[in-house]
């Protein structure tokens, strides 16, 4: 449980680093940009330093593909904020574990557990308590394209995250770190070509706070594939999601002060007990 705990605890820092950005008023795809030179580097020193490094053109291939996936759905993320609100955005994003879940019991017969099965049933009542914590208006009413894009940033998270169960299974171990590597080295040139493309005015404060986030970006994905490696998916991501719900609501209230309603309140009670359950099944 060390590497999904570790994983939960880079996911937090991560969302963190995002709050603070959104105070400070950064421009997003700069803050990616410095995120991802950030990851590269560091995937790059420990390629070097890995004596037992391996490489493969499917690594890197899938790693190229996996970066896209990345890119692609913050610009989904950021637009369906836009036309559907944080709440039903951040609800959709974490609702995408069905996706890696779904398809690693289709796929690899992951079998859950009765525990894991309350885990779960937790997790998305946690997730609705969450998006009524969130809400701010009462019978607000979306038009359908919010919906489109909310199903796309689900599926598209979803995908992405199952990319990493995918190279788990399907990957030695050894290509590790050039699979990292490829992600966010692959990662920095997608998201540097659009801010040529955009011709986005360099901001070199939201570039040095994207650089520090980053580092936990590159150990939230190092962590999740040996959480992966030790558990079942069916663990790894609800417990993952719900996690960092818990943790960043905590950390935000302690930080920001930002204060909890009923539901919210009774969101971090069920997650916890869902973390547990999950604990417990694995």
């Amino acid at each position: 449980m060390i590497y999904l705990l570790l994983a939960i605890a880079a996911s937090t820092s991560v969302a963190l680093m995002l709050k603070v950005n959104d105070v400070e008023g950064g421009h997003p795809i700069v803050l990616l940009a410095g995120n991802y030179l950030m990851a590269a580097l560091i995937g790059a020193v420990m390629l070097l330093a890995d004596s037992s490094r391996t490489y493969s053109l499917e690594t890197v291939a899938l790693g190229a593909v996996l970066a896209l996936g990345f890119v692609f759905t913050f610009f989904i993320f950021a637009k369906a904020i836009g036309v559907a609100g944080t709440a039903l955005a951040t609800v959709a994003s974490r609702l995408s574990l069905v996706i890696p879940v779904l398809l690693s019991v289709a796929l690899y017969r992951e079998s859950p557990t009765g525990f894991q099965i309350g885990g779960l049933v937790l997790t998305f009542v946690t997730l609705a308590l969450f998006y009524l914590s969130l809400r701010t208006t009462k019978g607000e009413h979306h038009r359908p394209v919010a919906y489109a894009y909310l199903a796309v940033l689900l599926v598209g998270i979803g995908i992405n995250d199952f990319g990493l169960k995918l190279f788990s299974e399907w990957r030695p171990a050894t290509d590790k770190p050039l699979f990292l590597l490829c992600i966010f080295g692959f990662s920095l040139l997608y998201s540097s070509a659009v801010m040529l493309v955009r011709r986005t005015p360099f901001h070199a404060p939201t570039f040095r706070r994207g650089m520090i986030l980053g580092v936990p970006n590159i150990l939230c994905s190092l962590f999740l594939l040996g959480a992966l490696s030790q558990l079942d998916a069916i663990v790894v991501y609800p417990s993952n999601n719900v996690g960092v719900i818990v943790a960043t609501a905590l950390a935000a209230a302690l930080i920001w002060h930002e204060r909890l309603n009923r539901a919210g309140v009774l969101a971090l009670a069920v997650g916890g007990a869902a973390i547990v359950l999950m604990g417990m099944g694995a």
